[in-house]
């Protein structure tokens, strides 16, 4: 599993890079490989406002559907077309292929997720669960 410096963590395994006040949010390696082969994203609506913790868009896997929660409160203001017609790039380059940008009302809600350090001790806990 990789679990890049760079990025930062939710406990519901979505990533978030941060440049100023964007938000560039996917899902981590451990959740796409988890979920197996993915075969469709809905992505949330542009111009939608969330707080962090809500499910903004739902992923189907072969194995099952789940929600994407937003880590961080915002307006979403673009979303990854690409998505639409070939949603196994999450499973290809989780790290690439970002699903929403939220431009964030509170950036110091990064201060509130993981490190990759934490995050890989928290996969290694649910991996050891399963």
């Amino acid at each position: 599993m990789q679990y890049p410096d760079q990025l930062r963590y939710s406990q519901s395994h979505e990533w978030v890079s941060a440049d100023g006040k964007t938000a560039k949010i996917g899902i981590s390696d451990f959740a796409q490989h988890s979920l197996g082969d993915i075969v469709f994203i809905q992505l949330p609506e542009i111009g939608a406002s969330v707080k962090a913790g809500d499910s903004v868009c739902e992923i189907e896997s072969v194995k099952a559907a789940s929600s994407i929660y937003t880590p961080v409160s915002g307006k979403i203001t673009a979303v990854n077309e690409a998505l639409n017609d070939t949603p196994e790039l999450v499973n290809q380059k989780p790290y690439d292929a970002y699903i929403f940008l939220v431009e964030m009302s509170d950036p110091s809600e990064m201060n509130a997720l993981l490190d990759s350090k934490k995050y890989a001790e928290l996969c290694e806990k649910e991996s050891g669960a399963h």
